[in-house]
């Protein structure tokens, strides 16, 4: 390896440097000279290595190309051969677009800005004659529409509706603002002297004062388990008034609904009891003291289930089914009282953003007392179960005061831009 860095190869690299910086383009023409024998080295010197002519004359095809190219837009020369010009960079290969302008007939050398609305005075004075108006573009978008916007309230109440429907419950009429103290009160085993139906807490109607048209057979037994007891059960031993059962109110819950389609119910057995699952959705009215979290009236969501021989566990198992479609899955049962179920439980949920147990409802099993009297069969038991439409729908839409919601102060913006509901977990 010494002997040959140092010997004729070493000589030759040098020669080869120097020919490569003296001349430009040396590297190109001399690889190719050799190529094709135009030249050869001598290396046999004095003076070191000598490159030599090896011919008398050349045709330099390259350089023809290069000309007829030149000559011809590149008509006639193979692709191939164009290609290794380029990489040569003996040839750059460039697109030339040409336009012809020509005076059409809205020529004009100053900028007139076009009309877009036809008004009626150029029309009754002609000048729209003389007016050049914009085309209409028919694939822009236009201005949307003003429309309508479900509320809230709304819209949390058909995720409720829709949950109920698809376990397979009935929707019931609830258009029945006013109710009279019989199927409001009396029906439900409420006794006339409970402070629910004093009017600190109810609204009376001043006209008209009383109802009328009661099926009398069920008032007179209503009237009987009130006063003196029946079917097991004492009653609460008073003087029952009809008067007092007569007046007119606004409904204070949709349970009086419940308490209607369940004596119908009861009325339809000529062929036998058929189990039914019923619920409503709809406004009642209680003499509230207004504050963040209560008005004189809010919505309740009720459901009624009545079957043969259900308990306590019948109405567990259909709050767990009915919570877990509202993304609810932790729930606790508390023992509570109400005047028309026994037993009676308030339902509790564990709140994860407020880090404890929120009451998100109440529940219970509906007395014989109500039952009986209606002329239920003694094995049929009836569950129910009750929550407000405005505490979920204000969870939802991260509202801390229900009279944003509901009323005079409510936002129109918000009801115009709050999402859609989806009540999951």
């Amino acid at each position: 390896m010494k002997q040959c860095c140092t010997g004729p190869f070493r000589q030759r690299a040098s020669f080869k440097k120097k020919l490569m910086e003296s001349i430009p383009n040396a590297k190109v023409g001399f690889s190719n000279a050799m190529k094709k024998k135009w030249i050869h080295m001598d290396k046999t010197g004095a003076n070191g290595p000598v490159v030599k002519q090896a011919v008398s004359a050349i045709e330099d095809d390259v350089q023809k190309t290069v000309q007829d190219i030149a000559a011809n837009q590149g008509e006639g020369v193979d692709n191939k051969v164009k290609q290794e010009m380029k990489k040569r960079k003996l040839i750059q290969e460039v697109t030339m677009n040409s336009f012809v302008l020509k005076k059409g007939s809205g020529f004009s050398t100053s900028v007139t800005k076009l009309d877009t609305d036809l008004t009626p005075e150029m029309i009754n004075s002609g000048l729209w004659k003389e007016k050049k108006f914009k085309p209409y573009n028919f694939d822009a978008l236009g201005v949307p529409p003003v429309s309508g916007h479900l509320h809230p309230l709304l819209k949390v109440r058909a995720q409720f509706r829709q949950i109920f429907l698809e376990m397979g419950f009935t929707e019931m009429k609830t258009n029945n603002y006013i109710e009279s103290s019989f199927w409001n009160f009396d029906t439900l085993f409420v006794p006339q002297q409970h402070p629910a139906r004093d009017e600190h807490d109810t609204f009376f109607i001043k006209e008209p004062m009383y109802a009328q048209g009661f099926p009398e057979e069920y008032m007179d037994k209503v009237k009987t388990v009130h006063s003196q007891g029946g079917f097991g059960s004492q009653g609460y031993q008073y003087e029952w008034k009809r008067e007092e059962a007569q007046k007119n109110v606004l409904r204070t819950h949709t349970t009086a609904v419940s308490a209607r389609m369940l004596y119908q119910l009861a009325q339809q057995q000529k062929d036998g009891f058929k189990p039914v699952k019923l619920f409503s959705i709809d406004r009642v009215f209680r003499n509230e003291t207004l504050d963040a979290t209560h008005l004189a009236e809010f919505n309740q969501i009720e459901g009624v289930v009545a079957d043969y021989n259900l308990t306590l566990g019948d109405l567990m198992g259909v709050l767990h089914a009915f919570f877990k479609k509202l993304g609810i899955e932790k729930l606790r049962f508390k023992p509570a009282y109400n005047p028309y179920t026994e037993p009676s439980m308030e339902v509790f949920s564990y709140h994860e953003g407020l880090q404890k147990w929120v009451e998100v409802g109440n529940s219970g099993v509906f007395r014989p007392e109500m039952l009986l009297p209606m002329g239920l069969p003694e094995d049929i038991s009836v569950i129910a179960w009750g929550l407000s439409l405005e505490r979920p729908t204000m969870i939802k839409y991260g509202i801390d005061n229900i009279r944003e919601l509901v009323g005079h102060k409510i936002n129109l913006q918000m009801v115009y831009d709050n999402p859609i509901c989806q009540l999951t977990s």
